[in-house]
C-alpha cells in the first residue's frame, strides 16, 4: 500500500510528460502544415495563390471571364511580394480534431491600393464615358480583366508601405489514423492574407465625395477636346454648324486647360446623400459673351450686315463668337455645389455631365450664335427698308434699286 502512494506522483509525472510531448509534437505538426503553406504565398507560387484567393472573390459583381491573361495570373505574385508572417500561438484540441494558430501578418497596405484601385476605376469609366458618347459613368461596365489589369498597373508603378495585423488560422485533422491537418479556407482568411484588400474594394465609402469629385474634375481638366465635348455634350450645346462647332469647342477646351481650378470649401454628407461645396476657376463666360455681344452689334449697325447675306452673316457671328473665344484673359472664380448619391456600391454624381458643365462653362451653356442670327435678321430688314426709303426720295418702287 504505502508502496502504491509512493509510485502515484511518479505515474502522474509521467503522464504528465507523456502528455505534453504528445501536445508538442500535435503543434509541431500544425505549425509544420503552416509553415509549408505560407511559405509558398511567400515565395510568389501563383497556384498557391489561387487556392486562398481566386480571381472573382475581389470582384464579385465582374462579369465572368473565360479566359484570364497571363498579366492577370501575376497580379497576386506582384501583391504578395512583401508578404511575411510569424507564427504566435497554436492551441490544439485533440478531442475535437481542430487546431487554432494566432498569427501575426505583414502585408501590402491593402487600404491604400483600394483607394486607388477605385480612383482609377473611376477615371477609366469617365475616359470610357467620354469615347462612347454616352456622358454617363453608369452606362460603363469595367470587365474583370480590365479591373485586374488596374490593379496590374497600379503594382508596378507604386510604392506600398507595410502594415501588419493579427489573424486567426483555423485546421482540422483529417486523417484516420495519421494525423493530416488542413487549413479551412474562408472568406476571412483570404481577406486577412491579402491585408483585408477584399473588404476596402467592396467599401462604397473607400472614397469619399470629396476624393471622388477630385477625380471627376482631374480627368476632366486633362481630356483632349474630343474627349470633353463628347463627355459634357459641348458641341450639343453650341448647336452650330460642324466646322464652326469643332472650332468654336476647341477654343473653349483650350479655355478650361489654360484657366480650370477648383477648391473644396465644406461638405456634408446625410445618410446616402451628399453636397461638395467648391470655388470652381475658369473661363468668364460673362466676359466672353459681353465682348461678342459689343462685336456683333457693332457688325449689325454696318451696311456689311445687309449685303453679306444670310449665311455670311451666320457664319459671320460664328466668327466673332471664337475670337471673343480665343482673346479671353480673364478668369473668374464663383462657387459651385455638387450633388452625390451613394448606391451601396459607391458615390456616383448626380447629372455628372450636366453640373460639370455648368460650373465650367457658366452662361456658354446656351449658345448666343441662335439668337445672334435672328438679330442679323431684324437688323437687315430694318436697315433695307431705311435704303429703299433713301433711294426712293418720293417713296415711289424704283425697280433699279430693288436689283441692287
Amino acid at each position: 500500500m504505502k508502496i502504491a502512494q509512493r509510485l502515484l506522483p511518479l505515474l502522474l509525472v509521467i503522464l504528465a510528460v507523456i502528455g505534453i510531448g504528445c501536445s508538442h509534437v500535435d503543434k509541431t505538426v500544425v505549425e509544420d502544415v503552416i509553415t509549408n503553406e505560407l511559405d509558398l504565398l511567400k515565395n510568389l507560387d501563383s497556384k498557391t495563390t489561387q487556392k486562398y484567393i481566386s480571381y472573382k472573390e475581389l470582384f464579385p459583381d465582374a462579369g465572368e471571364e473565360v479566359k484570364l491573361s497571363d498579366e492577370v495570373k501575376e497580379v497576386f505574385s506582384l501583391f504578395f511580394q512583401d508578404f511575411d508572417y510569424k507564427i504566435l500561438d497554436i492551441d490544439v484540441d485533440k478531442d475535437k480534431k481542430t487546431a487554432t494558430a494566432s498569427i501575426r501578418l505583414s502585408t501590402m497596405d491593402a487600404h491604400t491600393l483600394a483607394k486607388d484601385f477605385a480612383a482609377s476605376q473611376l477615371k477609366m469609366e469617365i475616359l470610357e464615358a467620354a469615347d462612347a458618347d454616352s456622358q454617363n459613368t453608369e452606362d460603363i461596365t469595367i470587365s474583370l480583366e480590365e479591373r485586374y489589369l488596374i490593379l496590374d498597373q497600379l503594382l508596378k508603378t507604386n510604392e506600398y508601405d507595410s502594415v501588419e495585423s493579427n489573424c486567426t488560422i483555423k485546421l482540422v485533422d483529417k486523417g484516420d489514423k495519421d494525423e493530416i491537418w488542413e487549413i479551412k479556407r474562408t472568406y476571412s482568411l483570404e481577406n486577412d492574407l491579402v491585408g483585408g484588400l477584399m473588404t476596402y474594394l467592396s467599401d462604397p465609402d473607400i472614397l469619399s465625395p470629396e476624393d471622388t469629385l477630385a477625380v471627376y474634375l482631374k480627368t476632366l481638366k486633362k481630356m483632349d477636346m474630343e474627349e470633353m465635348s463628347n463627355y459634357l455634350g459641348v458641341e450639343s450645346i453650341l448647336n452650330t454648324s460642324d466646322t464652326a462647332k469643332n472650332a468654336i469647342a476647341s477654343a473653349l477646351v483650350e479655355q478650361v486647360h489654360k484657366n480650370f481650378n477648383y477648391e473644396v470649401k465644406e461638405s456634408s454628407i446625410d445618410g446616402y446623400n451628399a453636397v461638395v461645396n467648391t470655388e470652381i476657376s475658369t473661363f468668364d463666360s460673362d466676359a466672353i459673351l459681353s465682348a461678342y455681344q459689343k462685336e456683333l452689334d457693332t457688325y449689325l449697325s454696318s451696311p456689311d450686315a445687309v449685303i453679306d447675306g444670310s449665311q455670311k452673316r451666320y457664319q459671320k457671328s460664328h466668327e466673332l463668337l471664337l475670337d471673343s473665344i480665343e482673346s479671353n484673359t480673364t478668369v473668374k472664380t464663383a462657387p459651385a455645389a455638387f450633388h452625390f448619391t451613394n448606391d451601396g456600391v459607391s458615390w456616383k454624381l448626380k447629372d455628372e455631365s450636366s453640373e460639370l458643365g455648368n460650373a465650367i462653362f457658366g452662361t456658354l451653356t446656351t449658345s448666343p450664335v441662335e439668337d445672334g442670327d435672328d438679330a442679323v435678321n431684324e437688323a437687315s430688314e430694318d436697315t433695307s427698308e431705311e435704303y429703299s426709303e433713301d433711294d426712293s426720295g418720293d417713296g415711289t418702287e424704283d425697280d433699279s434699286g430693288d436689283d441692287s
